[in-house]
């Protein structure tokens, strides 16, 4: 329970339904005194605590607050960080629900002896037959099936989303119905732990090391010069420091760490028709036996296009997958998610990487053929 009215109305409807709550707000990283009534601004206060409880009261319903500190900074923070250095952009909320959410909390619900572990998250969980099938949110606008894409059968077995059913309005309806003191409370917007919104800000104390290098055009020619790799980001326009600016609009199209350098040019050189994804989890867990059409999506709140992905495996390449657009997308960014779908289903989704695995093997029907990274 963050505080917020999502949570709020999940724990609420699941104690009209009898069954026995308990409140779980994790507690996941301190901030100096200074600093917080700047958190107010998105989650993870102190008056987000005390609302939390206040709505456990109101139910009826055990509160629970704990610490999670440790397994935050090594699993979302220091990833978030370390993602930077290498030139790739972070989704933190990626991280914060497999490892956080669908990992730890689950593993503290068992030693609480609870059967599910229930969630204000917009989306719907289906059962067909002996599967579990992950579906986008009834409310379009709030969908957050992208973020959950890494969930296994076993934590959809275990898991309740009761406002996955309802559109944002009808939420806070049912919080007024039900008398819940964060009924208007305003939504979330930033980052937990960047509440102001300037991710350079935070990570500069933090990096370990940093990649100065040129900026260049797609030919090589260098326009300028950058303090560092972690400053830049696929499809970024501001901020560019090139050497007597440019007379055409010009993004970044690479970042390449090793190198230190930091690709820019024109919106054309921006699309891609085709890309690499890493870590992929298919949600069935059925690795598809062969290429599977399906609409996809390269960030949280873009659009879903027609692409085709084609599972790769092996025991270099591990479970990647290629995908190929039928449109050419812009802005395709390592580090960035892709998620699959058919319909409303959620079939699973991968980390977007910036080339091939240096070795895969295609998955086809009639067995396993061989292909150059």
């Amino acid at each position: 329970m963050s505080g917020g009215v999502d949570s709020a109305v999940t724990a609420a409807l699941l104690a009209r339904e009898g069954h026995e709550v308990i409140g779980v707000t994790m507690r996941l990283f301190s901030e100096p005194t200074e600093r917080a009534g700047r958190l107010n601004k998105s989650c993870c206060s102190l008056d987000d605590v005390q609302d939390a409880r206040a709505v456990c009261r109101a139910i009826g319903a055990q509160h629970y607050y704990l610490n999670f500190e440790k397994e935050f900074r090594q699993h979302v923070i220091d990833y978030f960080v370390s993602e930077y250095e290498r030139g790739r952009t972070p989704y933190p909320c990626l991280a914060c629900n497999d490892r956080l959410k669908f990992h730890f909390l689950m593993q503290r619900a068992s030693l609480m002896d609870a059967g599910y572990v229930a969630t204000g998250h917009y989306a719907r969980v289906a059962r067909e037959g002996a599967r579990f099938c992950l579906l986008r949110a009834a409310d379009p606008g709030k969908d957050q099936s992208y973020v959950l894409y890494s969930l296994t059968q076993a934590h959809l077995g275990r898991l309740l989303l009761p406002i996955g059913e309802y559109m944002k309005p009808q939420v806070r309806d049912i919080a007024r119905e039900l008398g819940l003191p964060v009924a208007d409370k305003p939504d979330s917007q930033d980052i937990c732990f960047i509440p102001n919104g300037d991710y350079r800000e935070f990570i500069g104390p933090h990096l370990a090391t940093r990649k100065p290098g040129a900026i260049v055009d797609s030919s090589g020619r260098v326009l300028g010069e950058h303090g560092g790799v972690h400053m830049f980001t696929i499809g970024q326009r501001k901020g560019l420091p090139l050497t007597g600016g440019s007379p055409v609009p010009l993004f970044v199209t690479a970042v390449n760490p090793q190198a230190g350098t930091v690709t820019v040019g024109p919106p054309e050189e921006l699309l891609k028709a085709e890309l690499y994804a890493s870590a992929v989890n298919w949600v069935s867990g059925d690795m598809p036996s062969g290429p599977v059409k399906v609409t996809a999506r390269v960030r949280y709140r873009g659009v879903e296009e027609h692409a085709t992905v084609t599972p790769l495996a092996g025991p270099e390449s591990g479970h990647w997958a290629k995908v190929e657009f039928e449109k050419p997308q812009r802005a395709v960014t390592p580090g960035q998610a892709v998620v699959f779908y058919q319909g409303p289903e959620v079939l699973g989704g991968g980390y977007i990487e910036p080339c091939a695995p240096a070795v895969t093997a295609q998955v086809s029907g009639v067995g396993v053929q061989a292909t150059a990274g």
